[in-house]
């Protein structure tokens, strides 16, 4: 597909829903593209550049650097945000250089981002992604010296302009256990005070909702090999397929190595069906091989997507291409 060029910026990609554009998101959103979007997107999920010790060819920023360059993200945004709109995005742990000691440099960006004196945020809720699957990180203190144990998670915020942002948690319900799923078959169950001074009535449990509360902890692999992983059905889908998707499997076919710091579908699809939706507005200033604009599509959202690099915007178009979104 051909390029159209605009003033700084080119459009890559385009469907009924959403834009593909290659360019610099933070100066686009903060200058050419500020107006356009001022007070109309609904989320803003992302995953910036981690702050590595050692350049990535994605691009990350170092240290202070990286702080400043983070922190003057939070009026942008803010002002692209509706008003009850979300932020979502994860960011990474980091080492101090050439030390085997964790860097507050994660904590300092997100203090930061809801402290700008300029942009009105606030931390809604922390949620965790455990991954086992993740290399072993920092390799010099895990592998090579074995003082550390390996970093296995992240953190992903939700941030938002206002206490009360649009949510609704029965979107997103996650499997009963088959512990509650009997209950519900048996209806019924020992009511009354607990150890813990909860009074449970004798109908609160009765009612089948469809599936319970979602938690704060994303576990794509199973703690437990003895218990079921109970994903929301939006992350565990997502996840079931991802070895085998058409993304991935045209990666292998074209000898493509795929974006090396992917933000896992099945979250990203997660928290569109939880804080949007359909027709609302979804964007990613740091789209890589644009995940979200995938996600948003299936999903029945708009979307906007950024990415600089031409290698990743080729694998951002052949992610669209999945003959699943024609469906």
């Amino acid at each position: 597909m051909n390029a159209k060029t605009k003033k700084g910026y080119k459009i890559k990609y385009e469907t009924d829903s959403g834009t593909l554009i290659q360019g610099n998101s933070i100066k686009l959103l903060n200058k050419e593209l500020r107006d356009n979007l001022k007070g109309k997107v609904n989320l803003i999920i992302t995953s910036p550049p981690f702050p590595l010790n050692k350049k990535k060819k994605y691009g990350n920023e170092k240290g202070e650097e990286y702080l400043k360059w983070f922190v003057e993200m939070a009026p942008i945004f803010s002002n692209l945000l509706t008003e009850d709109g979300s932020l979502v995005i994860e960011i990474g742990n980091s080492w101090e250089p050439e030390r085997p000691i964790q860097s507050l440099l994660h904590l300092e960006c997100l203090m930061g981002l809801v402290k700008h004196p300029e942009a009105n945020l606030r931390l809604i809720q922390e949620f965790i992604c455990y991954n086992p699957s993740k290399l072993p990180s920092p390799a010099q203190w895990v592998t090579v010296n074995r003082l550390r144990t390996v970093d296995s998670y992240t953190h992903i915020w939700w941030i938002a302009k206002s206490d009360f942002p649009k949510a609704d948690n029965s979107k997103v319900l996650r499997p009963y256990s088959k512990s509650m799923q009997n209950l519900l078959k048996r209806q019924n169950y020992n009511s009354g005070k607990r150890p813990s001074e909860h009074n449970i009535s004798e109908k609160g449990f009765l009612k089948d909702h469809g599936g319970s509360i979602a938690h704060n902890f994303f576990e794509m692999e199973a703690v437990d090999q003895n218990r079921d992983v109970r994903l929301p059905h939006s992350v565990l889908s997502f996840s079931n397929t991802n070895s085998s998707d058409y993304f991935l499997s045209k990666c292998r076919e074209k000898n493509i190595t795929p974006h090396p710091a992917r933000m896992s579908g099945g979250l990203v699809n997660f928290f569109i069906q939880f804080l949007t939706d359909e027709d609302n507005l979804v964007l990613d200033p740091f789209g890589g091989s644009n995940t979200t604009g995938y996600c948003a599509e299936k999903l029945k959202r708009k979307w906007l997507s950024f990415e600089l690099d031409d290698g990743y915007i080729k694998q951002a178009i052949l992610r669209m291409k999945d003959p699943i979104l024609k469906e």
